[in-house]
């Protein structure tokens, strides 16, 4: 992939990702791993531990990504953005059900989640330079 250049603010929100992840997957193997436990949809046909230690090793290496990789950090954001499509099932299925995890106690709270997820996909796309990346490419394809 080519070099696409990414100002300070991209960088600092590329930074915070990164760290929000690492931050996230340590609540997976701690503090917060009830919660986690509680988002996986009763769908998914593995233990429901299982699946938040394997998306917690999964964060770790997107937030290491984010933070130190920067020669792949396109690779990474669009990883990133991948990964947060991935999980807004579990963040539907606690809409859905009702289930109070991580201080979201009401449907409004919970709803009001499912709305930042986008707004998550998006900062991992731009913050990275994968959204220029990726507009030049479909450009490219479309002329």
């Amino acid at each position: 992939m080519s070099i696409i250049e990414t100002s300070k603010t991209q960088n600092f929100f590329r930074i915070l990702l990164g760290i929000f992840m690492i931050t996230a997957a340590i609540g997976h193997f701690t503090f917060q791993r009830d919660d986690f436990q509680a988002q996986v949809p009763n769908w998914i046909p593995l233990d429901k531990d299982l699946v938040v230690i394997l998306s917690g090793i999964v964060e770790i290496i997107l937030g290491i990504g984010m933070i130190f990789l920067t020669k792949y950090k396109i690779e990474f954001g669009i990883a990133l953005a991948v990964f947060y499509v991935l999980v807004f099932p579990g963040n539907i299925a606690q809409y859905l059900n009702g289930t109070d995890a991580f201080g979201l106690d009401t449907d409004q709270s919970r709803f009001i989640r499912l709305c930042f997820q986008p707004v998550l996909i998006f900062l991992a796309l731009w913050s990275t330079g994968a959204l220029s990346y990726l507009s030049k490419k479909t450009n490219r394809y479309m002329l």
